[in-house]
């Protein structure tokens, strides 16, 4: 070997380059950003306004209330099963709550109506939970808007 063809020894770099892993979790935190908020979004009702007593605690025994909403167009909604914020029709829903009333016959059951729905419609998710096999029903409300007190002058 002639020394004029002689290959200078290369150093290895040992740093690693996080400018695109930068960038990566950059779009991941954007992507889920934009996406939390559509997860967590509900069954949208506007509850009426009433002056009730809340729910006393002991009642609900650690288990989850069962909640039968009904929105605006009439379409119900229960809070057990595998998608709860999918309309369901009248079968689907007397199946699913005679399910998870024999599974916990002391559980507290809700109906949750728009105040803008037929009153009807009401009346066959009573009626509809009562065949389900629920001895006490009892409406979800929200307290009326308290009154401002007078600004003194």
């Amino acid at each position: 070997m002639s020394a004029g063809g002689a290959r200078p020894k290369r150093r290895l770099m040992g740093e690693i380059n996080v400018v695109p892993y930068i960038d990566v979790m950059l779009v991941l935190l954007i992507i889920f950003m934009i996406t939390a908020p559509l997860l967590t979004q509900g069954i949208k009702v506007d509850l009426p306004k009433a002056n009730a007593e809340p729910i006393d605690a002991r009642a609900v025994n650690n288990i989850e209330p069962l909640v039968l909403s009904v929105d605006v167009r009439g379409r119900f909604f229960l809070n057990v099963g595998a998608t709860p914020e999918q309309a369901i029709d009248d079968a689907t829903a007397l199946a699913r709550a005679t399910a998870a009333l024999r599974r916990a016959p002391q559980r507290v059951v809700l109906v949750k109506g728009d105040h803008a729905v037929d009153y009807g419609r009401i009346v066959t998710a009573m009626v509809m939970l009562q065949q389900a096999g629920a001895s006490k029903l009892g409406f979800l409300t929200d307290p009326p808007p308290q009154p401002r007190p007078p600004v003194a002058p």
